[in-house]
């Protein structure tokens, strides 16, 4: 089955990547099951935000307590690549957890989404959905 994404966390995600660009923009996606509603900008707190990106712990915390009180539930994250594609780098794959969670990754005009599977990133196909 195919992610279904909104209109307005596809652009969400497109505006933040331009707005930080040329440091990593990152955020949270927000939504149920495989439909993702939101994208929730969030701060960069890497110290070296050109090459990495680090979610505000804060706005992690807030996003787990807005679920718990009938919120969206986060869903995965997002973050741009400046000066790459839209796919995992050496240092996402690193970082990856094998939660099962949705990582978009912005680049080079496109969004790319993976979920971060057992053994590894895997593509998803997605569609987009106004609303």
């Amino acid at each position: 089955m195919a992610l279904v994404v909104t209109r307005q966390a596809i652009d969400r995600m497109f505006a933040e990547a331009e707005a930080s660009h040329p440091l990593e923009c990152c955020g949270l996606l927000l939504g149920e099951d495989d439909h993702i509603h939101e994208a929730r900008p969030a701060a960069n707190v890497h110290p070296d935000p050109a090459r990495f990106f680090e979610i505000d712990p804060q706005t992690l915390i807030d996003a787990h307590r807005d679920a718990r009180s009938g919120g969206p539930v986060l869903v995965g994250y997002y973050h741009s690549h400046p000066l790459g594609p839209p796919e995992p780098s050496a240092t996402d794959r690193a970082q990856g957890t094998g939660d099962g969670r949705v990582w978009a990754i912005v680049g080079e005009g496109k969004i790319a989404i993976w979920r971060d599977a057992k053994d590894g990133f895997e593509p998803l196909s997605y569609s987009v959905h106004h609303g």
